[in-house]
């Protein structure tokens, strides 16, 4: 109770919690997470937070152009490292001394760091907090949907590819939302189709030969956020460390990231109206 009462007072001011997941490495969670982060944080009266708890892969400092940031603490906590002034992030990345270091950790361990990032870290006000996870459903999982059960969590996004091996993955990951009581908003398709810049024509690279996530939503009973086409900008933009949304504005996913953006933000808006009448 003690502890859930500390974690409690770190995030009383986190207006909205949204966890992304994906079933399985290489879907593109962390780039989806970027993007999410660089979409809610464009409008400049909110404030928006990425916490990125892939303790073994931490990708979100690259992603977000902020490779060698450190933390540093103040009387309040650990600082966010910012992007922009409405935009802070926190990774196990700034607590390393090379990018190129291996954290060998046993579960303990983990779970430890996020437990202080929630508590120790000085987030202030937030509107959005986005919690960019490691792949599977394990111990990082557990930890932060119990430690976050002590505040409120508004859901989780499911990000996959529209071929059958990372369904079946994302199954998975659907059947532990609803195990561990964790809402789902819903589920977004990456790498879906490429149309060439030249030519227009569109081709599978990951043909969805089960139907991809449109199928699988439709019979499990989960929202399909929407499709996010494949474009060789969105690499370029993270290995850069740039938004690729503000990079190119005019991309078919770009327009994609920005309805399921929008999508999100109308869930999290209905959902907080509802916990608000129940109250």
């Amino acid at each position: 109770p003690a502890e859930a009462a500390e974690l409690r007072a770190r995030l009383r001011a986190v207006r909205h919690t949204v966890l992304v997941l994906s079933g399985k490495g290489g879907v593109g969670k962390s780039t989806f997470s970027a993007a999410l982060a660089h979409g809610l944080a464009a409008d400049e009266h909110k404030q928006v937070a990425l916490l990125d708890i892939d303790i073994c892969g931490p990708s979100i400092p690259k992603m977000m152009g902020l490779e060698g940031e450190q933390v540093h603490q103040s009387g309040s906590g650990w600082s966010p490292v910012y992007v922009e002034e409405n935009l802070g992030v926190m990774s196990v990345g700034f607590l390393l001394s090379s990018p190129d270091d291996a954290v060998i950790w046993r579960g303990p361990k983990k779970n430890g760091l996020i437990k202080q990032f929630l508590r120790d870290v000085d987030w202030g006000e937030i509107d959005y907090l986005i919690v960019d996870t490691p792949p599977g459903t394990s111990d990082e999982h557990l930890s932060i949907v119990q430690y976050l059960s002590a505040t409120h969590i508004d859901g989780a996004v499911i990000v996959t590819t529209p071929q059958e091996i990372s369904l079946q993955d994302v199954r998975k990951e659907i059947n532990f939302c609803h195990k561990v009581k964790l809402p789902i908003i819903g589920v977004v398709e990456n790498m879906s189709g490429f149309v060439c810049p030249k030519c227009k024509k569109e081709s599978q690279i990951f043909p969805p030969t089960t139907g991809g996530a449109e199928k699988m939503c439709q019979n499990l009973n989960v929202s399909l956020l929407g499709k996010v086409p494949l474009d060789p900008q969105i690499g370029r933009s993270c290995d850069r460390g740039q938004s690729f949304l503000s990079e190119a504005p005019e991309s078919p996913a770009t327009l994609s990231y920005k309805n399921i953006i929008q999508r999100i933000q109308e869930y999290c808006e209905q959902h907080h109206s509802q916990e608000e009448k129940m109250i």
